[in-house]
This record gives C-alpha cells, sequence and structure tokens, in this order.
C-alpha cells in the first residue's frame, strides 16, 4: 500500500516514492517512448501521484513523452518540472522564466504545472528576480508552487524571503550524503520538502550494474567520476555489503537502500528514476521495509 508524504508546506500530498522520467529520453542509453509511457501509467495505476520531469530532458521531449502518458489523468498528478538547465548554462532571467514555463506547459499539454523547480541556478542572476518571476506564475495560474534544485542553504534562505518554496531536489542516497545532511536543517527550518534524486546511486546501489560493460556506450555515467574504473571498483566493494544485507533480510538491494533514505526524515521524498515496469514495482516495495537502529547503524 502506498504511503504518502507532504510536500512542504504547499497543501499537497505526494507518494513517498515518486517517478523521475529522464532516463526515459536516452540519458541512460536508449529508451522506448510506448514502454516508458506504460511505466508511467502503471506509477499512476498503483499510487504513485509524483512524476518528475524538465525541459532540459532531450530537449523537451520528456516533457511531450509525460503529457502524453498523463492525458486523461491530470487529477492523479503531482505534476513536476524544471527550468534553467541548458546546454549553455543555467537561465534564470525573468524574461527567461516566463518564456521557459510558456514552453513546457504547450509540450505537457496541461493549464498548469502543480511544482515548477529552477533547475540550476544562474549565478549571474540574483535568486531574488528569479524566484520572483516564479512568484509572478503563481499568481497567473500557470504554476501552483515553487522548487528549487540543487541550491545551497544561503540561496534557498534568500529564495523564501520572496516566496514560499515548497520542494529543494537535490542528489541524495546512501552513498552521496553529502547535500542530504547540508541541506535537511534548511529545509526543516523553512518547511521545505526535500526531494532526492538519484536516490539508487545512479543504479550503483540496485545491484544491476556489477562491470562497466554493463552501462550502454552512449550512456552518460560513463562520464561521471563514480565510474571510472577505480572508483567504480571502490564503489562496488562497498555495494556488496549492501547486497549481503538485503539479501539477509530477503528483499531487493533497491528496496533496502530506499527504506533507508526514507527514514532519515519524514520529509524526505524518493525520485528514483526506471524505464522498465518491473523496476518501477520493485522500487515500490520499500514502503512496505521497516528498518529499526540498528539496522540503519549496519546500513550506514
Amino acid at each position: 500500500m502506498m504511503s504518502y508524504r507532504k510536500l512542504g508546506g504547499s497543501g499537497l500530498n505526494v507518494s513517498a516514492v515518486g517517478l523521475g522520467c529522464m532516463s526515459m529520453s536516452g540519458i541512460y542509453g536508449k529508451a522506448n517512448d510506448e514502454e516508458s509511457i506504460k511505466v508511467i501509467q502503471r506509477a499512476l495505476d498503483i499510487g504513485i501521484n509524483f512524476i518528475d520531469t524538465a525541459d532540459a530532458y532531450g530537449q523537451g521531449h520528456n516533457e511531450e513523452l509525460v503529457g502524453k502518458a498523463i492525458k486523461g489523468s491530470r487529477d492523479k498528478v503531482v505534476l513536476a518540472t524544471k527550468f534553467g538547465n541548458t546546454p549553455e548554462g543555467a537561465k534564470g532571467h525573468p524574461d527567461y522564466v516566463r518564456q521557459a514555463c510558456d514552453a513546457s506547459l504547450k509540450r505537457l499539454g496541461v493549464d498548469s504545472i502543480d511544482l515548477y523547480y529552477q533547475h540550476r541556478v544562474d549565478p549571474s542572476v540574483p535568486i531574488e528576480d528569479t524566484v520572483g518571476a516564479m512568484a509572478l506564475l503563481v499568481k497567473q495560474g500557470k504554476v501552483r508552487h515553487l522548487g528549487l534544485s540543487e541550491a545551497a542553504p544561503d540561496t534557498v534562505r534568500r529564495a523564501v524571503a520572496v516566496h514560499p518554496i515548497a520542494a529543494l531536489q537535490s542528489e541524495y542516497s546512501l552513498m552521496y550524503r553529502e547535500v542530504g545532511e547540508e541541506s535537511l536543517p534548511i529545509c526543516r527550518e523553512h518547511n521545505i520538502a526535500f526531494v532526492a534524486y538519484s536516490p539508487l546511486g545512479r543504479s550503483l546501489l540496485s545491484g544491476a550494474i556489477n562491470s562497466l560493460g554493463d552501462l550502454p556506450e552512449d550512456d552518460r555515467r560513463r562520464a561521471h567520476p563514480r565510474f571510472f574504473e577505480q572508483n567504480f571498483d571502490n564503489n562496488i566493494g562497498l555495494v556488496r555489503r549492501v547486497l549481503e544485507i538485503a539479501a539477509e533480510k530477503r528483499i531487493k538491494p533497491s528496496q533496502l537502500v530506499l527504506a533507508w533514505l526514507l527514514a532519515q526524515d519524514d520529509r524526505v521524498v524518493a525520485l528514483p528514476g526506471t524505464k522498465h515496469v518491473s523496476y518501477l514495482e520493485e522500487n515500490i516495495g520499500a514502503i512496505g521495509v521497516r528498518l529499526g537502529e540498528e539496522d540503519m547503524s549496519a546500513i550506514s
């Protein structure tokens, strides 16, 4: 049975495990649109209501895909998308904010976006100006709530002085904890949800990757330092212990690490991405996993 959590002070309830759609647009090797739409629709069927996309994924392809998948089911979805992460760098100028939002609404085929993130903070534009433009979108009814992605605590503090921020999205997993541990205090202070992307360590923690040969040649992870040869070997050594603990508990590794993440704070929402129904259903199994203090300590 699905579990839901409050999305900060927005008044929205979102599934504790959401669905990140980035991999459906060729980021981690080839994807199939028909299969991806089945994944999104299956997610809605089993109670996942938090669907995450961005205009940067596939240069708009992902938003169009999500729009097709949720057509006729809009009332079941808390829809999140992002702007401002472009090939030329981060963009946060007010004029660009307005243009990006209108383009996303058109691609998604919706009248409003439930959660609109600045995907990357633009260092050339004061955050007050960017969030001010985003706040205007709320007044216009194009956006319901605002979010930031990969924003430092001081930036978040300045942003909330302009308009409430419902969610902060950054990478957080058993393998990568620094940003989560740094950001949770500011989230608690201002009633902000922490949406954890790559909660499975870019699939390393799921046990699905045992060698670099398991990654397609066009997979973007090959350029990530975590997958450089020596780093990869060290990381796989750590993951083996996670696999052992999961086996002892007779659960999947993904369920163990997602349960560990959700137990960090009740404002944390996990956002694993997948383009396969089988992995989607496996991830949802984390909802029913209960970990005691000894378990949490051993896993950590």
